[in-house]
């Protein structure tokens, strides 16, 4: 059966408090050496977090350290009910994630590429699964792995000036943490495979048409164009039912990979599961009473 349901207890003691500073605003981590690091928002944007990519020596490539590291953090957000949507951005100017770490990779014998292939795909698998809304927010180059992080998530915006690729082919590889099978879901088969076998390189405006991006923007002097159309509409989604927001994410994902037929009754499944909700009793109530809803979460 298909159910979100509340985090174990166990789960939720990987959930750390949210910093705050005074009123209501939200506090950055400190990187103390982490490659990895979490903006959780407060005041009018309490529910938005942030992921921050912070391994700039080495472009923020897919090494173990940061492979590990956000391993944590999914695990933490995914059960934290308080977040409504998770954003992916890098701290590393005109990079969002260059892929795999190959001067790592070099040092690793067959087994050990392939088990830590298999990782980075269960990495990738694990951000698609995360309940709540994930947006890309991609400013400079994702390449390889880091493209096949954006695929993940379930939204990307992308500066014009960004550089997108799967450029495995031209490395002697192929996509192997899920590229295969998300490119072509997301902008059709012909197209993934033209870029694939290609391993060619194109920019936010080229990747808008073909659905690789849902938003491209003219990057702006601060170098946060993506960031800042990201943030925009994580504000979008914030207010709406999260419970909803949720149910219809997973019934888009589970649906789409199923007959229609199939698809139909996984629908049903999730509207089932928020019928009760006190969310939906809100919504009717406020539609009524011709006032803006007030969700929280239950």
């Amino acid at each position: 059966m298909l159910r979100l349901g509340r985090a174990a207890a166990a789960c939720r003691a990987l959930a750390a408090p949210h910093p705050r500073g005074a009123g209501g605003h939200s506090k950055r981590a400190s990187s103390g050496g982490k490659e990895i690091l979490v903006h959780v928002h407060g005041g009018e944007s309490s529910g938005i977090a942030e992921i921050l990519m912070n391994r700039a020596h080495a472009r923020n490539s897919l090494g173990r350290v940061l492979v590990n590291e956000l391993f944590r953090v999914l695990e933490s957000l995914r059960c934290d009910e308080r977040i409504r949507v998770v954003v992916f951005k890098s701290e590393v100017k005109g990079v969002f994630c260059a892929g795999a770490d190959l001067k790592e990779r070099a040092q690793m014998n067959d087994t050990e590429v392939e088990h830590f292939v298999h990782r980075l795909r269960s990495l990738m698998d694990e951000i698609a699964a995360l309940p709540m809304p994930t947006i890309a927010a991609i400013e400079g180059y994702a390449l390889g792995g880091g493209l096949e992080l954006a695929l993940a998530c379930d939204l990307r915006i992308a500066a014009s000036s960004a550089k997108m690729g799967l450029i495995e082919t031209t490395r002697g590889l192929l996509p192997g943490a899920g590229g295969t099978q998300r490119l072509p879901r997301c902008i059709g088969i012909g197209l993934a495979k033209e870029l694939i076998f290609t391993g060619r390189q194109i920019d936010g405006q080229q990747a808008l048409p073909i659905g690789l991006v849902n938003h491209a923007v003219p990057q702006n002097d601060e170098g946060d164009a993506a960031y800042q159309r990201a943030l925009t509409l994580a504000k979008e989604i914030l207010p709406q039912a999260p419970i909803a927001v949720k149910m219809g994410k997973l019934a888009i994902n589970r649906g789409i990979e199923v007959d229609i037929a199939s698809g139909m009754a996984i629908e049903g499944m999730c509207y089932a599961q928020n019928i009760p909700t006190r969310d939906r009793q809100e919504g009717m109530a406020a539609f009524r009473e011709k006032r803006p809803p007030q969700f929280i979460g239950e």
